[in-house]
């Protein structure tokens, strides 16, 4: 069957029915890719470098002859492949500019009989647009407070009510401290984060208002962008308040019985913030499980992080909401209820 291009808002709106084949090496998928597609190379990392060399010595001609070299005994697996992955023989399909990778695949499973949609520009336009995207000005507000004050059960909380959220921890897949990467998936590249955070972005109207969460500008090795992290330090903040003794509860449920050795590997990498007493306190408190000293003892060192983090970060509007008496529910009652009291400006956050 004859190949389709179709322009990158056309490939969005077929992708909810239609399988997405990623022709590029597994290494470029691996930095970053369209999310849900399958990576099917026409290259593979090696055979790249290969073709990349022969292109620089003797040409595009002699870099074509040699990709047909290497490719060409893996077309008929390459077919298999991609009956797995898209039975039913319809298929989205790109590489990073929507040249000789995808028009090879493109050609190859038309003469198996595949209906192809080829994406004009390739990977490019999509990261283009998703580059844009996690940069725009948009109306946050902001959830803040102490470590263990339950802001993330609050976020998964005001989704559940219909409310519009971002989640940035769990995009990341790290909690934010030197604990948080801990029982965590690897972290995806800066780049695919960016790429999920801008499908997150796309479900939500942009004049709409976000919750987020008051983060640091690094989650783990991901780095906000600069635009993104200046929208949140600068919305209104609702700064959550908690007991220490609900705090401490709340990071015991979350990380006392994760893996001593990691534990202490987390708390060795705080020894210069921290010093060596509370270093070596707190280690020996997970050695003698003892969570509720540990944490009380780390909770020292990250509250006045917290707090010195929160005074650099000047905001025109803060509101600080007491919660220790509080259950989900009335939680919820009383977000919602200062957030109708902001008074929004008619344009999007500066």
């Amino acid at each position: 069957m004859k190949e389709v291009q179709i322009e990158l808002d056309e490939f969005l709106k077929l992708r909810k029915s239609i399988p997405i084949l990623d022709a590029r090496s597994e290494g470029e998928y691996g930095q970053s890719h369209i999310p849900e597609a399958i990576n099917l190379p026409i290259l593979n990392n090696e055979e790249r470098k290969i073709i990349g060399t022969v292109y620089k010595q003797q040409g595009n001609q002699q870099a074509v002859l040699k990709g047909f070299e290497l490719v060409g005994p893996r077309f008929h697996s390459i077919i298999k492949d991609a009956l797995v992955f898209t039975p039913e023989k319809k298929v989205l399909i790109y590489c990073w500019r929507g040249g000789m990778r995808s028009e090879i695949l493109s050609w190859l499973l038309g003469m198996a009989g595949f209906e192809v949609f080829r994406l004009k520009g390739g990977y490019k336009v999509y990261r283009t647009l998703t580059y844009i995207t996690i940069r725009k000005k948009r109306n946050f507000l902001t959830l803040g407070g102490k470590t263990g004050a339950g802001k993330t059960l609050l976020l998964k909380k005001l989704k559940e009510s219909g409310e519009h959220i971002i989640d940035l921890e769990s995009l990341a897949g790290h909690k934010g401290s030197s604990f948080g990467g801990i029982g965590m998936n690897p972290q995806p590249s800066v780049e695919q984060f960016e790429n999920m955070l801008a499908e997150e972005f796309f479900k939500i109207p942009e004049n709409a208002i976000i919750w987020i969460e008051n983060e640091s500008r690094r989650i783990g090795k991901v780095i906000l962008a600069n635009e993104l992290y200046a929208s949140i330090v600068k919305a209104p903040l609702v700064e959550i308040q908690k007991t220490i003794q609900q705090r401490i509860f709340q990071i015991k449920f979350e990380y006392a019985s994760l893996p001593k050795i990691e534990l202490i590997s987390a708390v060795s990498r705080l020894q210069k913030k921290l010093g060596g007493l509370r270093t070596s306190e707190s280690i020996e408190a997970i050695q003698n499980n003892q969570p509720e000293l540990w944490i009380s003892i780390l909770l020292q060192y990250y509250d006045k992080s917290y707090e010195f983090d929160l005074k650099n970060h000047q905001r025109d509007e803060i509101v600080e909401l007491d919660l220790s008496d509080e259950n989900q529910e009335s939680s919820l009652k009383k977000l919602l209820a200062i957030k109708n009291k902001i008074q929004w400006k008619t344009k999007k956050s500066d």
